[in-house]
C-alpha cells in the first residue's frame, strides 16, 4: 500500500510538473528573430590588445573614468587604485589602502556577520565630488564610513565620516548613487532594519521618502540612477530631473497577469525642498511608473531589471535608456534587452494614478488637484508666485502622498525587446554610438554576463546583431561593471578577480573581405588589402562596409582558399575537416562542382559540423572536394581537398600454421587485430616477412613439429608406463597465456580454456615423473609441467605446409563416475573439450597420490577407447581444437 501511494504521489507531482511547464511556457519557445547567436565566439587565449589589471585585493565593482587626466579609478575591497587609462597594467598605478581593523572585523563577526564576506570594508561610491576631490564611501565592516580623496596626491584628505545614510551596509544591497552638483543622491536600504530609500543627503534640507501612511516603495532593489538635464534649452523652464530604476515587489493587481515582482522608474526634481507643513523633509515631485519588457505572444514577462545604461542624445528629449531584465524565476536563466525613451516614460508621469483602495492599487477616476502633483516647478507656476515646493498647497502634497504610483506602462520603444538570451545571464552593459560609411548611427552594445562573457552587439533597424562573444576571463566570474572611453577606444570591464582592458573593436580579426563584410561591425570596414579601424582611416572613400545587410561588396574580391591532398586505400573511411569561424555560416561541400548530398543514408557521405566524412571510400570518390562556407546567401570556398583513392593491395596470404612457432617467442597478451587493423598502422611482423624468410620459418616449423611429434609419442608411452604402476595420480590440462597478438580470437578461446583440467588415473611412477614434478621451470608458476604446442588446425593455402592436426573429441568420458579420489578431486573429466586452442602452450601436469581405486579404468584403455571412437566422429568444417 505504502509502495502504490508513493507511487501515485509522483505520478501526481509529475502531472502537476508538467501541467505547470506548460502554463508558463517551459521549456522556452525561441523567438526566432531574439534568441540571437553571436556571429564569432573569441577565447580568452585568443585576445589581442587585451590589458589586465590585477591586485591583492578583490572584488573590484566601481569604476569611475577622467577622460581629462586620463586616469581610471577602481574601488575594490579595501583599497581604491588610481590608474593609466591608457593601458591599466602599466606600473604607475596608485593605491589607498583603506581596510577595517581586526577589531572592527572582531565586531562584524560578533554581529553574527560573514567573516569570509561581509566583514571587511568594500567601496561602493567612488564619485567626483570637485575639481580637487573625489568621494567614496564603503561598508567598513557592516558600520559604513566615507571618505575624500586628494586627486592630485591620491591619499584621503580628511578622516573618514561617518555614512550609514549615504552608503548600504552589505557589499550585495542594491544601490545608486549620485554626485550633482556637490549634492548626494543615494537609493539604497541603507541599515539592515529598515526600508529601502531615495534620499538627498547634503545640502541641507535632507530629503527622503514617505513610510507612512503609503508606503512609497516596497522592498526595492536599486540598480542604477541617471540625471537628465530637462531644463537645458527648455521653452517651459522645467526643472532638472533624476530617475532612479529598480525592482521592487508588486502592488498593482491586473486581470491579465500578476507578478509578486515588477520593475520600476522612479523620479524626483533636482529642485525639490520638501513640503512646508505637509511632506516636510519628503519629497514632492515623487513619481514612479511600471517599466514593460514582454513577449506577450510566448507568455514571457520580464520583471526583474538588473542594470540600465542612460544613453543621451543630441537633445534631452532623445535620451534612451537601456535596460537588461530578467525573469522572476531564480532557477531559469534568461535575459531580455529593451529600450526605452524619455518621452515615453514622461508621458507616463503625465498620465492617470493609481490609488490604494483596501490594500489593492487600482486606477484613480476622482479630481486631480491643481497645479498637477508631482510636477516640477516651472515658469508657469512661477508665474502664480510658486517659486519653491515649499509653496505648493497642502491639498496638492497630500495628493502626492497617497498617489505616488502611475497608471499608465512604459513600454519599450519598439514594443518588444531588442534581444532575447537563453541560458544566459546578463549583468551590465554599456552603449557606444559610431557612424558608419552609409552616414547612418548605429548603437553598439557591450553586455557582460555573469559568466565572465562580453557579447558585442548592434542595432540594426530594431534588431540587434551579435558581432562576437569574448571570454574576458578564464574562470568563470561575474562581470561587476562596464565603462567605455571613446576617447582611448577601450572598453573596461571588472570582476572579483580583476580589470580588463578591451580595445571597442578589433578588426584585424577579420582576415578576408567577406569575414570583414559578414561581421557588421561599425568600427570596422575592407580597404582592399585588410580589415581596418574606420576611426583610424583618413580617406573613407575606397573602405567597404555593409552593416545593413552584410553580404555586398567584396564580389570583385579573390578569396584564397586552403589547398590540401589525401591519398588513400579503398575502403577506407576518411575524414575532411572544415572549420567555419562564423557560427551563423554552414557548411556546403562540392565534389568536382557538383553539391555534395551527405543526408542521405545510402550516399557514402556524412557532413557535419567538423567535416565531410567518406565512408569505405571507392574508387569513384576520387576527385576534388571543396568546403564553402555559406552565410547571407553568400558562398565561400575555405578549403580544397584533392582526393586520390587507389586499389586497396593484396594482403600477404595468411600462414596460420605459424602461429604455434610463434607462440614459442614471447608475445605482449594484448595487441591489435590482424583483421582490423589500419593501412596506416604498424603491421603485424609476420606479415612484413619476405617470401625467403617466410620458406626459412616453413622448413624451422616442419622441424620443429617433427620433434614435437617424437616428444609426444614418447609422453604417451611413458605415460602409459606410469599408469601400470598402479598408483594413482592426475594429469592438469590447461592452455598458457601465450597467445599470437594478431589473433583476437585466439586470445578469447584462450581466456575461456585457461583454467581446464584432466583428471585421470595413473600409476604410480617414482623415476621421470617424481623428477619432473620437482623440477620448476622459471617461466612456469606451477611444478612438473610437460610442454605440448599441438598447431593450429587451419588449412594452409600454401602446398608446402604441413597437414592440420587431428581436432579434439566432441566428449571425453570416463566408464565409471563413482570414481572418486580422497583429496576430493573428481574422476571424470567434462563432458567436452572445446576450442582448446592452438596457438597456445598446451600443459600437462602431474602429481602423485598414494590412493587407488579399483573401479576405475586404467588410462591407456580408456584413451584408447576414445581414439577408437574419434575414427567414426564427424570432421568440424573449420576445425580449431586440439588433439592430445
Amino acid at each position: 500500500m505504502e509502495s502504490e501511494r508513493a507511487l501515485s504521489m509522483a505520478s501526481m507531482l509529475l502531472l502537476l510538473s508538467c501541467l505547470c511547464a506548460a502554463v508558463v511556457g517551459f521549456p522556452f519557445r525561441t523567438p526566432p528573430d531574439l534568441d540571437v547567436t553571436p556571429r564569432v565566439t573569441v577565447l580568452s587565449s585568443g585576445l589581442r590588445r587585451c590589458k589586465r589589471f590585477q591586485s591583492s585585493a578583490v572584488n573590484y565593482s566601481t569604476l569611475l573614468l577622467e577622460a581629462d587626466s586620463e586616469r581610471l579609478y577602481v574601488g575594490a575591497r579595501g583599497a581604491v587604485f588610481a590608474l593609466s587609462a591608457s593601458d591599466i597594467s602599466a606600473s604607475s598605478a596608485l593605491t589607498i589602502e583603506w581596510e577595517a581593523s581586526i577589531e572592527q572585523k572582531r565586531e562584524c563577526k560578533v554581529k553574527g556577520k560573514d567573516d569570509k564576506t561581509e566583514c571587511f570594508n568594500h567601496i561602493r561610491l567612488l564619485q567626483r565630488f570637485n575639481s580637487s576631490h573625489l568621494y567614496m564611501c564603503g561598508t567598513h565592516a557592516f558600520t559604513p564610513l566615507c571618505a575624500y580623496i586628494d586627486e592630485k596626491k591620491f591619499v584621503m584628505s580628511s578622516q573618514p565620516e561617518e555614512g550609514k545614510d549615504r552608503c548600504p551596509y552589505r557589499s550585495t544591497t542594491g544601490y545608486t548613487a549620485l554626485i550633482i552638483d556637490q549634492q548626494l543622491y543615494t537609493a539604497s536600504q541603507y541599515e539592515f532594519w529598515n526600508f529601502p530609500d531615495i534620499r538627498r543627503n547634503s545640502p541641507a534640507p535632507t530629503l527622503k521618502t514617505e513610510d507612512a501612511p503609503t508606503r512609497w516603495l516596497n522592498e526595492a532593489d536599486f540598480v542604477g540612477s541617471a540625471l537628465v538635464r530637462e531644463g537645458l534649452g527648455s521653452s517651459a523652464g522645467n526643472d532638472d530631473t533624476i530617475y532612479f530604476f529598480f525592482t521592487e515587489k508588486s502592488q498593482e493587481q491586473s486581470t491579465t497577469y500578476s507578478h509578486s515582482r515588477v520593475a520600476r522608474v522612479a523620479r524626483v526634481c533636482k529642485g525639490d525642498r520638501g513640503g512646508h507643513l505637509t511632506l516636510q523633509k519628503r519629497w514632492t515631485s515623487f513619481l514612479k511608473s511600471r517599466l514593460t519588457c514582454s513577449l506577450p505572444e510566448y507568455d514571457f514577462h520580464f520583471n526583474m531589471l538588473r542594470s540600465v545604461f542612460v544613453m543621451p542624445g543630441l537633445t534631452p528629449r532623445d535620451t534612451l535608456f537601456y535596460g537588461i531584465f530578467g525573469l522572476e524565476w531564480k532557477n531559469v536563466k534568461a535575459s531580455a534587452v529593451c529600450r526605452f525613451s524619455l518621452p515615453e516614460v514622461q508621458e507616463a508621469f503625465q498620465g492617470p494614478y493609481m490609488e490604494s483602495q483596501d490594500s489593492d492599487w487600482r486606477e484613480y477616476v476622482g479630481k486631480i488637484p491643481n497645479p498637477r502633483p508631482g510636477t516640477c516647478i516651472t515658469d508657469a507656476l512661477r508665474a502664480k508666485g510658486i517659486n519653491i515646493s515649499t509653496s505648493l498647497p497642502d491639498d496638492v502634497l497630500d495628493f502626492v502622498r497617497r498617489h505616488p504610483l502611475m497608471s499608465k506602462q512604459v513600454q519599450p520603444v519598439d514594443r518588444r525587446p531588442l534581444l532575447f538570451k537563453r541560458t544566459t545571464n546578463y549583468t551590465h552593459m554599456a552603449v557606444n554610438t559610431v557612424q558608419g560609411l552609409d552616414e547612418q548611427m548605429y548603437h553598439v552594445l557591450y553586455m557582460g554576463t555573469d559568466e565572465g562573457w562580453l557579447h558585442k552587439a548592434v542595432d540594426i533597424k530594431g534588431q540587434l546583431h551579435i558581432i562576437e562573444e569574448i571570454q574576458l576571463f578564464k574562470e568563470p566570474q561575474p562581470v561587476n561593471n562596464l565603462l567605455l572611453s571613446t576617447k582611448q577606444m577601450s572598453l573596461y570591464a571588472s570582476s572579483p578577480s580583476g580589470v580588463v582592458q578591451l580595445p571597442l573593436s578589433n578588426c584585424p580579426r577579420y582576415t578576408s573581405c567577406y569575414d570583414c563584410i559578414f561581421a557588421r561591425d561599425p568600427n570596422c570596414a575592407w580597404d582592399g588589402a585588410e580589415c581596418v579601424d574606420v576611426m583610424t582611416e583618413a580617406n573613407r572613400s575606397t573602405l567597404i562596409q555593409d552593416i545593413q545587410y552584410g553580404r555586398m561588396g567584396c564580389e570583385k574580391t579573390q578569396y584564397n582558399a586552403v589547398h590540401r591532398s589525401r591519398s588513400v586505400r579503398v575502403g577506407d573511411d576518411i575524414l575532411l575537416q572544415c572549420e567555419l569561424s562564423s557560427n551563423l555560416a554552414t557548411p556546403l561541400w562540392t565534389l568536382n562542382g557538383t553539391e555534395v548530398q551527405g543526408y542521405d543514408l545510402n550516399s557514402g557521405f556524412r557532413i557535419g559540423t567538423d567535416g565531410l566524412l567518406i565512408i569505405e571510400a571507392q574508387q569513384d570518390q576520387s576527385g576534388l572536394y571543396t568546403c564553402h562556407a555559406v552565410e547571407n546567401n553568400i558562398k565561400v570556398a575555405v578549403v580544397t581537398y584533392n582526393v586520390t583513392i587507389s586499389i586497396d593491395l593484396p594482403p600477404p596470404p595468411p600462414v596460420e600454421t605459424t602461429h604455434s612457432i610463434l607462440t614459442m617467442l614471447p608475445a605482449p597478451t594484448e595487441g591489435p587485430s590482424s583483421e582490423n587493423s589500419s593501412s596506416e598502422g604498424p603491421q603485424p611482423p609476420l606479415l612484413l616477412l619476405s617470401p625467403r624468410n617466410m620458406e626459412a620459418i616453413y622448413l624451422s616449423l616442419i622441424t620443429v613439429l617433427g620433434t614435437l611429434c617424437v616428444v609426444l609419442a614418447v609422453v604417451l608411452v611413458y605415460v602409459g608406463f606410469c599408469l601400470r604402476v598402479g598408483r594413482r595420480g592426475k594429469y592438469s590440462l590447461r592452455a598458457a597465456a601465450a597467445v599470437h597478438p594478431s589473433s583476437k580470437r585466439s586470445r578469447k578461446q584462450h581466456r575461456n580454456s585457461a583454467h581446464m583440467e584432466v583428471k585421470t588415473i595413473s600409476s604410480h611412477c617414482n623415476g621421470f615423473c617424481n623428477g619432473v614434478s620437482k623440477r620448476q621451470n622459471a617461466s612456469i608458476q606451477d611444478e612438473g609441467f610437460l610442454h605440448i604446442v599441438p598447431g593450429e588446425g587451419h588449412a594452409s593455402p600454401n602446398k608446402d605446409a604441413l597437414p592440420p592436426a587431428p581436432p579434439l573429441p566432441p566428449a571425453l568420458h570416463f566408464s565409471s563416475p563413482e570414481c572418486d579420489f580422497p583429496n576430493g578431486l573428481s574422476a571424470t573429466l567434462p563432458s567436452v573439450l572445446r576450442r582448446m586452442n592452438g596457438n597456445s602452450y598446451v600443459l600437462l601436469r602431474q602429481s602423485d597420490s598414494e590412493n587407488t581405486s579399483p573401479l576405475c579404468y586404467p588410462f591407456a584403455e580408456e584413451l584408447n577407447k576414445i581414439l577408437e571412437k574419434r575414427k567414426h566422429t564427424l570432421l568440424l568444417p573449420r576445425p580449431d581444437e586440439s588433439s592430445v
